[in-house]
């Protein structure tokens, strides 16, 4: 079954937190509903029997958790591949701040350039590079096609937009905390099933 399976982590605040852009150097711990959601996740896959043959996280200790809280619930019996091209984009000056923080010295724009047209902020110092990610996220989908499959990837939002477009999916590329995306590959490439799904409302995939 050549079933990709890409994950957001859950959630990295809790109640009352504020709540800021956390990037490659904010490398915040899943919260308590962070670990419910990544559980969630888990429990959907085991109730359809899916038990990941490969399983790619990025390094952060949100992703690292969340792929070690699958593993365990749906007993994959694969090791966790930690893959630094799945680290969260470094956001340099927008890194731990709020969106008011953001908008109050990038202007009330910047925020919707990125979120909706996916347009990067002059002078934030964000890194690495626009075609350094797309890069990333091609040479990630390069590797998964040499086998093991159902596979796995968790990853953060971020990064999750650049294997958005390379998958060939339309329209809004954001990932919630916590949910889900499928792919499948044939002979004839990538076919995107699904995006930002709700592992409670997760279709049918074997």
């Amino acid at each position: 079954m050549s079933l990709l399976l890409l994950a957001r982590h859950g959630n990295t605040f809790g109640p009352g937190d504020p709540v800021v852009w956390v990037g490659a150097k904010e490398d915040l711990p899943l919260v308590r509903s962070g670990e419910a959601q990544a559980a969630a996740f888990g429990e959907a896959l085991r109730e359809q029997s899916i038990a990941p043959a490969r399983l790619v996280s990025g390094p952060l200790k949100r992703t690292r958790r969340a792929a070690e809280i699958v593993k365990a619930i749906t007993m994959s019996d694969a090791d966790i591949e930690i893959d630094a091209r799945l680290t969260e984009i470094d956001y340099g000056k927008w890194g731990g701040k709020t969106d008011d923080e953001i908008s109050a010295t990038f202007g009330p724009d910047a925020i919707p350039d990125w979120r909706e047209r996916h347009k990067r902020p002059e002078n934030a110092g964000w890194s690495p590079d626009d075609q350094t990610l797309k890069a990333n996220a091609l040479g990630v989908l390069g590797d998964m096609e040499s086998g093991g499959f159902p596979a796995l990837v968790i990853t953060s939002n971020g990064i999750l937009r650049y294997f958005h477009n390379a998958l060939g999916f339309k329209g809004d590329a954001k990932v919630k905390t916590g949910h889900v995306c499928a792919a499948r590959l044939s002979e004839r490439g990538w076919t995107p099933l699904f995006w930002n799904q709700s592992p409670e409302t997760l279709p049918e995939l074997s």
